[in-house]
């Protein structure tokens, strides 16, 4: 029997993983996405997205149909639950968060990656693999083997990826436990409400409200720290635990889901081993303080997909592979740290309180309130790209050219070139990258006279003169064609 052979093989469906395929897609990589769940999960762990996911979204014309699907909510500034008294105003075009559950999410992203040909196998287990200097060969649980030019582990926390190649995953084990559930209720909903809040005043790791389909989303404290977290909670342990903080179990009954969830901290060693790749939950876990999981691992796709796809085409730098690991993991390292400093904020212990009262008085100035709603939305994130002014290595927001925007032109995701000049030229690139003349009021604000876009839109050039624009070009976009 002929092996098959593909581009890239994703080990894991969740959203980490298909929003690579979709950005392998744009450039054509053959790609497989291995799931091994037959059905998609119902479990409700993330509730929305934060700013720079949804300028990612934007960047590839995909944002209309989550904002369809979801609802739009104001960027309040919120950190551990505290939150400004005055609006927080951010850098984008973008400055609120949707609010979406993440199965919507899932099906949305999963879709988007299917309809440009990715192909998603669900219920195909991977039960190994071995690479090579041309390659990696995987096993399936049917027995048969599928040959790929790389691999990317995107299979979660607990990633079967990660462990097989070695790779180590240090960090803090899990300290406390919440339950999770989504259930019917008997009590009515102004009760509900009333009790969330008089608990949460004492006790932020409570919290009940509504979702979808008239259930309730309600998580509480566990009693202790499982052994085994693969096994999800009984009712009767959600609801001892809602009495014992609430009061109160508000009638739960016919829960469609219960799981559990840690403080547990953890981030690999490496990101990259030879041909295999680690993204998202595979890469880092962390608590769920501040919605940041899934949106981190839909940037660390948005951050490799182009520079896989490059590496596929043969037309990456060698050193741009690595670029992945560099960036990625720093910025994993600093949402690991403010989840740590939030899940310190929300503990009734006197310590963490005092600081908490007087994080409530700092954030009231402005900049402070800013600082942290940047390192919530991701939208503060600045890549080691050289030495420059500050807006190198930063992404550049949406902006209004003289026809159109600039998320307009970033669909397709190729390098982007705004010459100010109207005398720069990408010959050599044109098949990697765009020229923009018609750039409008769009560098002012950069005081430069042309600007350079990775496929990401992180800026990793500002100038005006040809030779050095061609040595950038040439850094990140390999040599001229």
């Amino acid at each position: 029997m002929e092996q098959e052979t593909v581009d890239v093989i994703i080990v894991g469906g969740g959203p980490t993983g298909t929003m690579l395929a979709s950005e392998l897609r744009l450039h054509d990589v053959s790609t497989v996405i291995l799931e091994r769940d037959a059905e998609p999960t119902p479990l409700i762990r993330s509730l929305g997205l934060h700013a720079r996911s949804l300028e990612i979204l934007d960047q590839r014309g995909l944002l209309d149909r989550f904002l369809a699907a979801g609802t739009s909510y104001p960027v309040t500034g919120s950190f551990a639950g505290l939150t400004p008294s005055r609006p927080v105003t951010l850098d984008s075009a973008h400055a609120y968060t949707l609010g979406l559950l993440q199965p919507v999410t899932d099906r949305l992203l999963a879709e988007h990656a299917v309809e440009l040909g990715a192909d998603l196998r669900r219920g195909t287990a991977v039960t190994g693999f071995e690479q090579d200097e041309d390659g990696v060969t995987v096993e399936l649980a049917d027995g048969s083997r599928l040959r790929s030019r790389w691999l990317v582990g995107c299979d979660g926390g607990r990633s079967f990826v990660r462990r097989t190649l070695g790779v180590g995953f240090p960090g803090e084990a899990a300290t406390t436990e919440w339950l999770l559930g989504e259930v019917q209720v008997t009590a009515p909903a102004d009760e509900i409400a009333a009790v969330s809040a008089e608990v949460r005043k004492t006790h932020r790791g409570f919290g009940i409200g509504p979702t979808d389909g008239g259930l309730f989303r309600a998580v509480v404290p566990a009693a202790t720290v499982s052994e085994d977290r693969t096994t999800p909670p009984t009712l009767e342990d959600f609801t001892a635990q809602l009495r014992a903080y609430a009061g109160t179990d508000f009638g739960a009954h016919s829960p469609r889901s219960l799981s559990r969830f840690t403080d547990a901290t953890r981030l690999a060693e490496r990101y990259r081993v030879g041909r295999v790749f680690l993204a998202g939950d595979a890469a880092h876990i962390h608590p769920p303080l501040g919605g940041q999981g899934l949106n981190l691992g839909i940037q660390d796709a948005f951050d490799l997909g182009w520079k896989l796809a490059a590496a596929v085409a043969g037309w990456a730098p060698d050193d741009l592979l690595d670029t992945y690991a560099t960036e990625r993991r720093p910025a994993a390292e600093d949402v690991l740290t403010i989840t740590r400093a939030q899940s310190e904020l929300i503990s009734p212990e006197p310590g963490p309180q005092a600081v908490r009262r007087l994080l409530t008085e700092l954030v009231e100035f402005e900049d402070v309130a800013r600082f942290l709603a940047e390192k919530v939305t991701g939208t503060g994130i600045r890549y080691d790209v050289g030495d420059g002014p500050d807006a190198l290595g930063r992404r550049m927001p949406d902006v209004p050219l003289a026809h159109g925007r600039l998320y307009e032109r970033t669909h397709e995701g190729r390098g982007l070139l705004l010459d100010g000049t109207d005398a720069l030229s990408v010959q050599g690139w044109a098949d990697r990258v765009d020229r923009i003349t018609d750039v409008g009021a769009a560098l002012e604000k950069y005081d430069a006279h042309a600007l350079l876009l990775r496929p990401d839109g992180h800026i990793v050039w500002l100038g005006d003169a040809q030779a050095d624009l061609g040595q950038h070009l040439e850094r990140w976009f390999g040599a001229a064609g």
